[in-house]
């Protein structure tokens, strides 16, 4: 597998080619022009400009690469090859397995797992013991574990453990995702002396993910209000965090010595950066800068992934379908779930389709001038919807596809 070479900086003497529609997506569609449909392409320098920018954002803290919102080997070992990226977020065990057998030392799995088969080849590989690290908040995860292999006849099992960093607002309730029952500190801390008492296992990391910060955006398109209450509630759930994770991270420091306290996301880089008890952040979706991420107010990554379909028929003179386009992200079913066409510009779902999974009939402006065979441009939402639905990405640089890098099911690998 040829490597994406990341290194490179921008040309800082041409403005960035992203801020022109029409020159970026013109030059995209030119260049991949001789590829079918569909047909999923990397801006080389648009690619580099966002892994560049999330280390900026960062603060000198690392970045643990978010494997789901990427599922492209190539992409994830060019971040690693470069200094203030350390580690792979994984989300399935199986994914982590397959991962360090390609060379990543560290996987931490973001998610708890109870694949008894991923965990019998854990649990009997050195090497794969050694390098991943499962996540955990409740005894009866260590009891699954135990279950494929006792303690004594297995290897030693690393484990998480991981906080609740919602906030239990007032009068709101909570506001955040449902991921760890763990919230307070105290209960941290007598998790974290459970997990230390039980033979097989180490405790090495901390984790919380603070969802209503990272992943909820503070000044979407067209929602002004939505944006003022996101700001206002984002200012006051930080400080809330902030205070009680540096409590439950210095409790679990009594218990045991831990290697790592990861936190944050793409959308929260330079918030958890400034949380003193967090060394680490973990962040991926901003690598590839879906759409999702033109809402946030401090921070702006270039569209550097962008997938292309074809024009197949024209069912009325102001009307062209493409042939597919039903890559929905997942979260609240919405229309900003849905992916934008961008080029041509002046494209619009028509209400009653939306995005179809195998036909999606577009209108607007640009619509009356396209026929069969023409090509329409489209930006994903915010993660992983486009690796799941191509075998390889073309990478352009300076006008022409320079290589070709398979995703993860381009690699006939499914993992969840």
């Amino acid at each position: 597998m040829k490597t994406l070479d990341l290194s490179t900086p921008a040309d800082a003497s041409r403005a960035e080619p992203w801020l022109d529609a029409e020159r970026y997506w013109s030059g995209l569609d030119a260049a991949t022009r001789h590829l079918d449909a569909p047909v999923g392409a990397l801006h080389l320098g648009a690619l580099r400009h966002n892994a560049a920018d999330m280390l900026r954002r960062a603060g000198g803290k690392p970045i643990r690469v978010a494997s789901k919102s990427i599922r492209v080997r190539a992409a994830i070992d060019a971040l690693l090859a470069l200094d203030g990226y350390a580690g792979v977020l994984a989300y399935t065990l199986t994914e982590a397995i397959h991962l360090v057998r390609h060379g990543v030392e560290d996987a931490v799995v973001g998610y708890p797992s109870v694949d008894r088969g991923a965990l019998r080849t854990l649990a009997t590989d050195p090497e794969l013991a050694r390098k991943i690290t499962l996540m955990v908040d409740s005894p009866e995860q260590l009891d699954v574990v135990d279950a494929v292999l006792a303690p004594g006849s297995r290897e030693e099992i690393r484990v998480c453990l991981e906080l609740d960093a919602s906030w239990k607002a007032p009068v709101l309730g909570h506001l955040g995702v449902w991921r760890s029952p763990l919230h307070e500190a105290d209960e941290a801390a007598v998790f974290a002396q459970y997990v230390e008492r039980r033979p097989g296992f180490r405790l090495v990391g901390v984790m919380s993910y603070e969802a209503q910060i990272a992943g909820l955006t503070n000044r979407p398109k067209g929602k002004p209000i939505d944006g003022v209450v996101n700001r206002w509630m984002q200012s006051q759930s930080m400080p809330e965090l902030v205070e009680r994770r540096g409590r439950a991270v210095e409790a679990i420091r009594r218990v045991v010595d831990l290697e790592f306290v990861n936190g944050g996301g793409t959308g929260s880089l330079e918030a958890t950066s400034a949380d003193p008890s967090v060394t680490e952040i973990a962040a991926g979706s901003g690598l590839f800068g879906g759409h999702l991420f033109d809402g946030y107010a401090h921070f702006t990554p270039a569209p550097a992934a962008a997938f292309a379909l074809d024009v197949v028929r024209k069912p009325a003179p102001d009307r062209a379908t493409i042939l597919g386009g039903g890559w929905i992200a997942s979260g609240p079913p919405a229309p900003d779930r849905l992916p934008m066409p961008v080029w041509p510009a002046g494209l619009s779902y028509v209400g009653r389709e939306a995005a179809g999974e195998v036909q999606s009939p577009m209108t607007g402006r640009a619509a009356v001038r396209l026929g069969a065979g023409d090509r329409v441009w489209f930006r994903h939402t915010k993660s992983g919807e486009l690796s799941e639905h191509l075998n390889a990405f073309a990478v352009v640089d300076d006008g022409a596809v320079v290589d070709e890098v398979p995703t993860y099911r381009g690699e006939g690998q499914v993992f969840l």
